[in-house]
């Protein structure tokens, strides 16, 4: 194989927008990455995932294809 093919593959410490904080490794080249949604507090493994109505879209919905 090639010598200097493959990038460093070194530890980084992670921050979410949330404040939880974990090391993994990565490719990136920091020492740090920031993100915005982790699994602390994405809806899909909270839990609390929310049905967000914009303009009545759902009532909509409903009316027109609901039962009759």
């Amino acid at each position: 194989m090639k010598a200097d093919t493959h990038p460093e593959y070194s530890e980084v410490s992670v921050t979410c927008s949330c404040g939880h904080n974990f090391n993994t490794r990565s490719t990136i080249g920091k020492e740090t990455l920031s993100i915005e949604v982790c699994s602390k507090c994405h809806p899909f493994y909270t839990g609390k995932q929310k049905l967000v109505d914009t303009a009545g879209r759902v009532d909509k919905f409903r009316q027109k294809y609901g039962m009759k």
